[in-house]
């Protein structure tokens, strides 16, 4: 039996959603759960099978939660609501011995800050319960890693650095709009930059060190240094990576747009006084901007993410770039979603089918490169997001 509830019904979840419902040899009994249920509800129609369960919960409240879990009694809970709400999910598994997957690390509601301590405290009482919890099982994080476990098993004695490039090349016809939460995504990119050299961290402002790197089948983007939390476990998981970074490509239409936004005070995470009633600048935007689970339609052009690693095999120097092209107009057929949340979604989907097959069974909390990645990069070819390799190529980096 493979009982699974969803819980978030954004674009990521409606992709969870739909991919799930594909496997029905592995995941027997559905559910989706979100906050309003009526969006469930969409999704299930959308997918078309009537036996998908759908519920409200406030994944704010264990005890609510708690409840969901012992009434429809699911082996694995995927976790793609807000990052804030990590912890009380991961609380509620516990309570009700659930395990538990996510794709984004925790962070807390009024810090833009994020890193896996708060996670990784749980791994104790997780390990006691018999309960596996995956961590960041998403692109990036998430398949980044698995690229980065699958080159140090096959290709690298000794893998010494490791950058991981993500693209957007596609074209959605908004003036601006993020392609995943605005509040998860300009708290991300607002913050400071932050890459691992020679065992320290080295901070940077935000966005401040970029260059152009050529992205197969798009050519060359400006990318930037960003911090992203896979970064954190990665070089714990591979002591011998003397540097580890993360690269994201922005237009500069977009970055005009989140200047302003920043210089007119509305990437503001605190809350002020507006007429007697508290708001908080950040959530306004956000609910004036696009939906981006409503920019698929229009959406053209394709994503491409991958990891670019140098190291030492049989003691010589080599390099080796791992990656997937993903476009937004086939996301949109399959799922009604575009390729951002398709292919965060998928790699969901995937490393629950691992648990559900006993690939990736490990009671306490595990991030994805813990795992043994064969059987995860076998899936991501059948699934829709087949990767490619160049072997001894300039990494540009």
């Amino acid at each position: 039996m493979g009982r699974v509830l969803i819980i978030g019904a954004g674009g990521v979840g409606t992709v969870v959603a739909h991919k799930v419902a594909q496997n029905a040899d592995v995941f027997t009994d559905i559910m989706i759960a979100s906050r309003t249920k009526s969006k469930c509800d969409d999704i299930v129609k959308a997918i078309g099978n009537p036996n998908i369960k759908t519920a409200q919960v406030d994944a704010d409240n264990v005890d609510e939660l708690v409840a969901l879990f012992n009434d429809f009694k699911p082996e694995m809970v995927i976790n793609v609501a807000l990052p804030y709400q990590d912890l009380t999910i991961m609380e509620a598994c516990l309570k009700a011995e659930v395990n538990y997957l996510d794709t984004a690390n925790y962070e807390p509601k009024d810090e833009a800050h994020f890193e896996y301590s708060w996670q990784w405290a749980y791994h104790e009482r997780f390990k006691e319960a018999g309960l596996t919890a995956i961590l960041g099982c998403g692109f990036d994080p998430g398949v980044s890693g698995i690229y980065t476990a699958y080159a140090a098993k096959h290709y690298f004695d000794e893998i010494q650095y490791l950058d991981i490039v993500d693209c957007n090349a596609g074209n959605h016809h908004k003036a601006f709009a993020t392609n995943f939460n605005p509040e998860i995504n300009i708290r991300e990119i607002t913050q400071n930059g932050r890459y691992y050299e020679n065992g320290q961290w080295v901070t940077t402002g935000p966005l401040e060190i970029h260059k152009d790197l050529t992205y197969p089948n798009i050519g060359p983007r400006d990318s930037y240094l960003l911090y992203h939390e896979e970064l954190e476990s990665l070089v714990k998981n591979f002591p011998t990576i003397k540097r580890a970074r993360f690269w994201m490509t922005f237009g500069q239409e977009y970055l005009t747009h989140l200047r302003v936004i920043q210089n007119i005070g509305m990437a503001r995470i605190d809350e002020i006084d507006y007429n007697g009633q508290k708001i908080v600048p950040l959530q306004f935007l956000k609910a004036v901007l696009p939906n981006p689970q409503d920019l698929g339609e229009n959406y053209e052009g394709e994503t491409s993410i991958g990891c670019r690693i140098r190291g030492l095999k049989d003691g010589k120097e080599r390099t080796y770039y791992v990656y997937n092209n993903c476009s937004h107009e086939e996301a949109y057929k399959e799922t009604g979603m575009q390729g951002v949340s398709y292919t965060t979604g998928v790699p969901a989907m995937i490393g629950a089918m691992m648990f559900f097959k006993g690939e990736w069974k490990r009671p306490g909390v595990n991030n994805v490169e813990e795992f043994n990645p064969d059987p995860f990069m076998e899936q991501l070819n059948k699934q829709g997001l087949p990767w490619h390799e160049v072997f001894d190529g300039n990494l540009e980096l």
